[in-house]
């Protein structure tokens, strides 16, 4: 699919990944609708780039519903739909205090897997609907895990187990909407340059840099967006996942 003139969705888009890729996705000539739960960011970086912002909670319905809404009337129906949006948790399942707080990692489930759950099933709707294109395809879903969906650490199980959903929905997402020429795919990005890990303690940092083989640096998130650029242009990409690591394997802490 050839991006420009396409209408595009972006989660997480105020920052991060996902920010890195409504940026590419608008220079490439996409007319790209930003969302994301920080208001004030995230109507900075739509001025910035010529796109729109629409605030909303993608573990909501609704909210996802007149966020889609909002770029469907300014843009029309979305043919991409990258989903960024995640936040992490750390903790022991069983810690000193006893179970892990429920909540805490409901949280991490609802915004990981869910919140892509929302967002892909809701632009899916759209893009069914849609004229064909070139070889019958209509639209492409790119979702975001985490090499922690298989390589989970010591700590690390809320976000491993919402991630590893993301991962799992790949292929029958794929099966699907096959029929209606609309792909689906999934990126697995390593260590990158984003407040997910920038809060880490640098000696943190430098453990995990020294497990990644080549380039032995943070992934930047312009890499990240050049793979949803790729993946978009590719129309035999469709339902797997692509490990974005620099061939870093997680040891168990």
């Amino acid at each position: 699919m050839d991006v420009k003139g396409q209408a595009a969705i972006v989660t997480g888009a105020a920052s991060g990944l996902g920010r890195a890729t409504a940026t590419a996705l608008a220079a490439a000539g996409a007319k790209v609708t930003l969302l994301d739960r920080d208001a004030e960011t995230l109507d900075a970086v739509a001025k910035e780039i010529g796109g729109l912002a629409a605030p909303c909670d993608v573990t909501s319905a609704d909210s996802v519903k007149e966020a889609i809404a909002k770029g469907r009337d300014a843009h029309g129906a979305a043919r991409i739909c990258v989903n960024c949006a995640g936040v992490v948790h750390g903790g022991r399942i069983v810690g000193r205090e006893g179970p892990m707080d429920l909540d805490a990692f409901s949280r991490v489930v609802q915004i990981n897997l869910i919140g892509t759950f929302n967002v892909m099933s809701q632009a899916a709707a759209d893009m069914l609907t849609l004229e064909e294109q070139d070889e019958g395809e209509r639209g492409v879903i790119i979702n975001t895990t985490s090499i922690a969906a298989f390589e989970g650490q010591f700590g690390q199980s809320a976000y491993s187990a919402s991630k590893g959903g993301v991962a799992s929905l790949t292929l029958p997402a794929a099966r699907e909407f096959a029929p209606k020429g609309v792909r689906v795919m999934c990126i697995a990005p390593g260590i990158f340059e984003t407040p997910m890990f920038n809060g880490l303690p640098q000696e943190t940092l430098d453990a995990l840099l020294a497990k990644t083989l080549f380039p032995k640096r943070l992934g930047k998130p312009e890499e990240y967006a050049k793979l949803v650029l790729s993946i978009c242009a590719n129309t035999m990409l469709n339902g797997e996942t692509i490990r974005l690591d620099g061939a870093i394997r997680l040891e168990p802490r």
